[in-house]
């Protein structure tokens, strides 16, 4: 058989091209979408800041949760989003370890260098790099030394703001070294500490040689980093980088590969239908079901294996340019390279070759199974109905989407509705899939009658489609994929980012809205200020309650009433004082608790505190899931400068709060909401999905168009013109976006509300009308176009030539 199969492939390849790209496709989306993962799982971020130091000592980045059952005991640990620091003291304890010659302790905070963000240090960490001086020499107090990208020269005198004051220094000297991805500026020992406004706390321990200083940490916070790790430790957002790579690449992958059989299905069941009669023959010449179903699946590994082998050498290009894309969004560090190993590859030649084999078998399997006769009688005319199998597939299918759909209404966390968002979608298109011909069936019943107004043209058309059901369902299967899938993942973020305006718009009362990067110190100079009746700082951060992390914010209560509205709806912000917190519904909800009910928590930098409720609100969207007092949250961030504050000074200027802020930004509370509405949203990797179902729809529809040469042929010899074969089949693809426009929106429409029935509370989710008339008209563009260009080529040919050509 699989010489029978190469003979097929070799006289049939323009009808094998279709399969073959979307496998290719396929392949390379896997390919991808498992190094993304891969790298998630072991990639390792090099050092650049601590690379001279052979070993690091520094805080526990995890917080750990241990859980009993029975006699089995589980350990699991999740990341802190800010730097845990650890007790100065450490360091006199490592100097008595045997084999240390040197210990190096670092203080790390920010500061403001001429509008610039930089990161401040003591001079006597300088070693950790190592940096040393090309010019000058080590600062004394009121004196700088700046790295050599800061562009400074010694003896000039620099604005520095940092956490607690604005100040001018002089430039005392100039590092020979610079780093790549911060710029640093390094501080007198004595001022560095002050600055760093932790007392008897360092930020890391540096210790020279390498030795093995952890049986000297033992019952201490200190832990200890080698290689790889300091990497970990210098970039914090690396482990969050890590573990997003993981769950996108997880959750990308999982969907690519569904897209993938779904599409790949879809163009192998075409390819058979258009050689039903080349197998309807084998059967009759006596070719058993067991060798038609051989010849298939032999056909689809001949395909599968060369498209997968291509796809997953393009899928490693696309996997680095993913990576790109995610660095210059901020995503991931530049340092963190891409781990490319066996696994993905293999994993995406396998997957593909799989699809492959089973979309081809499932095509094929009618035909296999029939008896010779009526495979000939099939081949000629192709009964409309669908199998008792596929009909309870498609229902079971249908039932899934309703009970995925109930499900997805029922969460609140964007964490778990995200993949069962995309996973709703798919399962209802499959089951357009499965009931395509049906619902084509029931398409035209509707559409025929109008469509016969066009005369030649649209009786025609109407004909085509009435009896070609199959084919039509083969076509309006991607297009409601690409549909459905467009809208959703586009939507879905529209959807969050209105609610998320909208409750700030709602709850935000304030007149001027100030920064970012808006230090305390100036915060207070502007409540001085006659005609300020309150500012309210606000300091974003996230936290952890148990292992699940919640985004929270840090605020100034005083006054709060009158810059701020959470929609409270049990307890009162007047109550919030420094041991206290508000929990929104969805929080309260998740955590079990109501007013009074104490609630222990890890902040940023892995300090464990616990509070007590003070009130539970409804815009948790808008504001986080937890409000904390501000100076608890200030005390425990690496960054405490960028944070904002909300002012009330109904009769205050905005030139006059200008004047005082000194650079720091003031928005009015529109600007305010817009500047917040046009976050930018990541929509690289799912976009790749797009762009595989647009793919998916050209594909099938030129295979479509292009198996009709002899039918086309044939009605130009009964006297129909070109203009009106053009006419004819421009109808047919325009009633196939009507119909994929329909049940694309219809699937979307049930997903969106579901999601935005758990996320907002609303089942009306928000649909720019622009963006979805956009989607619409580039899946008919991509149809007419995929239509209107193989006819073009088959109308070249002279009718008597055309229709003696091979089947």
């Amino acid at each position: 058989m699989i010489g029978f199969a190469l003979n097929t492939l070799r006289h049939r390849k323009a009808a094998f091209a279709g399969a073959f790209l979307a496998l290719v496709c396929a392949a390379a989306l896997v390919c991808a979408c498992g190094i993304l993962l891969d790298t998630g799982l072991r990639g390792a971020v090099e050092p650049v800041r601590y690379a001279g130091t052979p070993v690091l000592v520094a805080g526990d980045q995890n917080v750990h949760e241990t859980t009993r059952d029975g006699d089995k005991v589980k350990s699991k640990a999740k990341p802190i989003s800010d730097r845990a620091w650890i007790p100065s003291s450490l360091a006199d304890r490592l100097r008595t370890v045997p084999g240390v010659r040197k210990v190096v302790t670092e203080v790390t905070f920010p500061a403001t260098v001429e509008g610039r963000p930089v990161w401040g240090h003591g001079w006597e960490s300088a070693p950790l790099t190592p940096f040393t001086l090309r010019e000058g020499r080590a600062p004394a107090a009121g004196e700088v030394v700046a790295d050599a990208a800061a562009g400074l020269s010694v003896g000039s005198r620099v604005n520095v703001r940092t956490t607690t004051a604005t100040r001018v220094y002089r430039v005392a000297g100039v590092t020979a070294e610079a780093l790549d991805q911060r710029t640093s500026l390094f501080f007198s020992t004595e001022e560095a500490a002050r600055l760093a406004g932790r007392p008897g706390m360092v930020s890391v321990i540096g210790v020279f040689p390498e030795v093995d200083v952890a049986p000297a940490l033992a019952g201490t916070p200190g832990v200890v980093y080698t290689g790889d790790e300091r990497g970990r430790i210098e970039f914090l957002n690396a482990e969050k980088a890590r573990t997003k790579l993981v769950s996108l690449g997880g959750a990308l992958g999982g969907t690519s590969l569904i897209v993938a059989i779904l599409v790949v299905v879809g163009t192998f069941s075409l390819s058979i239908q258009q050689r039903q009669r080349e197998l309807a023959l084998l059967r009759a010449v006596a070719a058993t079901p067991r060798q038609i179903r051989r010849l298939i699946g032999g056909e689809a590994l001949l395909v599968g294996l060369p498209a997968g082998l291509l796809g997953a050498v393009l899928g490693v290009g696309l996997a680095f340019w993913l990576r790109s894309q995610f660095v210059g969004l901020g995503v991931m560090p530049a340092n963190l390279s891409l781990v490319v190993g066996f696994f993905p590859p293999a994993a995406a030649v396998l997957s593909v070759l799989g699809a492959a084999w089973t979309a081809a078998r499932v095509s094929g399997r009618r035909t296999a199974r029939i008896r010779p006769v009526e495979a000939l009688g099939e081949a000629a005319v192709r009964p409309p109905g669908i199998s008792p199998g596929r009909t309870i597939a498609g229902l079971a299918c249908l039932g899934g989407g309703v009970a995925l759909t109930l499900l997805l209404s029922t969460l609140e966390i964007e964490a778990a509705s995200s993949p069962v968002t995309m996973l709703t979608a798919l399962v209802w298109t499959i089951a357009v899939a499965l009931l395509g011909p049906i619902i084509a069936r029931v398409a035209m019943a509707v559409l025929g009658l109008p469509l016969r107004a066009f005369r030649v043209s649209g009786h025609l058309a109407a004909a085509n489609l009435r009896t070609g059901t199959h084919r039509f369902a083969s076509v309006v299967t991607p297009l409601s994929l690409m549909i459905a899938m467009t809208c959703t993942i586009l939507f879905v973020q529209d959807t969050m980012g209105h609610a998320v305006v909208e409750q700030s718009r709602q709850g935000n009362h304030a007149d001027y809205v100030l920064g970012p990067r808006l230090p305390g110190v100036t915060a207070d100079a502007v409540r001085k200020l006659e005609g300020v009746d309150v500012v309210t700082e606000v300091l974003r951060t996230s936290v952890r309650v148990g292992l699940e992390r919640y985004g929270a914010q840090g605020v100034t209560t005083a006054g709060l009433e009158r810059t701020m509205d959470l929609g409270v709806s049990a307890g009162s912000l007047g109550r919030m004082g420094a041991d206290t917190l508000a929990v929104s519904e969805t929080a309260a909800r998740s955590l079990g608790v109501k007013i009074a009910d104490e609630v222990r928590l890890t902040l940023g930098d892995g300090t464990p505190v616990t509070l007590k409720v003070a009130a539970i609100y409804r815009r948790g969207l808008g504001f986080g899931d937890l409000t904390l007092p501000h100076a608890l949250v200030a005390a425990h961030v690496d960054d405490p400068l960028n944070q904002t504050a909300l002012v009330s000074a109904p009769s205050v200027r905005r030139d006059a709060l200008a004047a005082v802020l000194g650079g720091v930004g003031v928005l009015d509370r529109v600007e305010a909401t817009a500047e917040q509405s046009n976050a930018g949203v990541n929509y690289v990797a799912m976009g790749l999905i797009i762009a595989f179902t647009a793919i998916a729809v050209v594909n099938t529809i030129a295979m479509a168009t292009s198996d009709r040469t002899r039918e086309l042929a044939l009605l130009r010899l009964v006297g129909t013109t070109r203009r009106q074969l053009m006419r004819m089949l421009r109808l047919e693809t325009l009633i196939a976006v009507l119909v994929a426009v329909t049940l694309g929106t219809l699937i979307a429409l049930v997903t969106l509300s579901a999601f935005s029935t758990g996320m907002t509370g609303s089942a009306l989710p928000y649909v720019p009308v622009l963006t979805y008339l956009e989607v619409i008209a580039a899946a008919a563009a991509l149809a007419l176009l995929a239509t209107v260009l193989p006819a073009l080529l088959a109308l070249r040919s002279r009718p008597a030539e055309a229709i003696g050509t091979r089947e």
